[in-house]
């Protein structure tokens, strides 16, 4: 599908007013409803399975991104450098592999392809040395596989909110402060993959794209509704503009003052762009294309010759979009990706909460 004829389906995740557009939409919003309200009465008299260590999962309450990605490689990495054996979980949306389990990576070597694997499991393998990335439906059978093989004792879920037949000790429900319910209403008219009311469930909440002005709201009516859970506020930290073809390395301030054409395949395109304009460049042109889409060559050149024909000084996109461009893109020199960082405002009162929640009070100290 081009991206000019993609559904704005941010557009209608937002919008609150009926019209007749919208009214299948609702019918099939209160089937979903009624099928969230079964599942959920079904789990709730179900004993969930438990693995062999520590169990926190990153999720969300809505369909899209919300960094649930990087925040997981944030925890990764400094369960790691704590001394624990951490593994990522990941059901791995979009993956083509076929059978029940799939290793990834071991924290060493990749297993799969991106197309095999999933992009943003793929991703989370490539970045994240020392941690293994697993990925299965059934997430207590990864974590089975990671503790016998890699000998995991720290388990991360990726986009575990949804998975409620595991259980965890640690709830993390990441919100985007800038539209964190969109139009309140549920899959397909909404964005809400449950109820509000279900965010009970959580343990924390993490408000992501923070700064701007509903942040002190949203963090107030998170603690009055739901007892006073902790709400920490993160943003995402543009790091480095990566060249692959040429393997140069650049900060992310490279591109200041750099006319540029950028597209992004990712949930919300619209926060890249906005990302490289508060880095100083210019996009003279900025292609949106669909969630996890898949990239064709074809594609790839029209967007150097665009590139070229606006005299445009670089091509760059997202590092989640070149995992899926790496096996198809030409030799593109001019071609550039910009890594991001996760970063929690109060990071020592967050993980403080993990290693109290663990029982090791000594862990932020070793």
């Amino acid at each position: 599908m081009e991206a000019s004829q993609m559904v704005d389906w941010r557009n209608i995740h937002e919008k609150r007013d009926h019209s007749l557009s919208t009214m299948p939409l609702a019918g099939l919003s209160s089937l979903y409803g009624l099928g969230v309200k079964i599942r959920a009465s079904i789990y709730a008299r179900m004993r969930k399975k438990e693995l062999p260590g520590f169990v926190v999962s990153i999720g969300n309450l809505t369909a899209g991104g919300t960094g649930k990605t990087p925040a997981a490689a944030m925890i990764a990495e400094w369960a790691l450098k704590e001394g624990y054996r951490p593994a990522i979980l990941s059901r791995g949306y979009g993956s083509k592999h076929k059978g029940k389990i799939l290793d990834v990576s071991d924290g060493q070597h990749l297993f799969a392809t991106p197309t095999e694997a999933g992009d943003e499991p793929y991703l989370l393998a490539k970045k994240l040395e020392g941690v293994p990335v697993i990925i299965s439906k059934a997430r207590y059978d990864a974590g089975i596989l990671a503790h016998q093989r890699y000998g995991t004792d720290f388990f991360i879920l990726d986009d575990g909110f949804q998975h409620i037949c595991l259980k965890r000790n640690l709830d993390l429900v990441l919100l985007d402060a800038t539209s964190p319910f969109g139009n309140m209403r549920l899959l397909p008219r909404g964005p809400l993959r449950e109820p509000v009311d279900h965010l009970q469930r959580a343990d924390a909440f993490i408000l992501t794209r923070t700064g701007h002005g509903t942040t002190l709201i949203m963090m107030n009516f998170l603690k009055k509704k739901f007892g006073g859970k902790p709400v920490f506020q993160s943003e995402h930290i543009p790091e480095k503009i990566v060249f692959p073809d040429l393997r140069k390395v650049y900060s992310a301030d490279f591109v200041k003052g750099k006319r540029v054409v950028a597209f992004a395949g990712i949930a919300k395109p619209e926060a890249f762009k906005d990302t490289l304009a508060k880095l100083g460049a210019e996009p003279v042109l900025f292609q949106a294309y669909k969630d996890h889409h898949a990239f064709s060559p074809r594609e790839v050149k029209q967007l150097v010759a665009a590139k070229n024909k606006l005299r445009a000084d670089h091509l760059i996109t997202t590092e989640k979009d070149w995992v899926r461009l790496e096996g198809v893109s030409p030799h593109t020199p001019d071609l550039a990706y910009l890594t991001i960082r996760f970063q929690i405002a109060g990071s020592e009162s967050f993980f403080k909460m993990i290693c109290e929640r663990r029982g090791d009070l000594r862990c932020n100290s070793r």
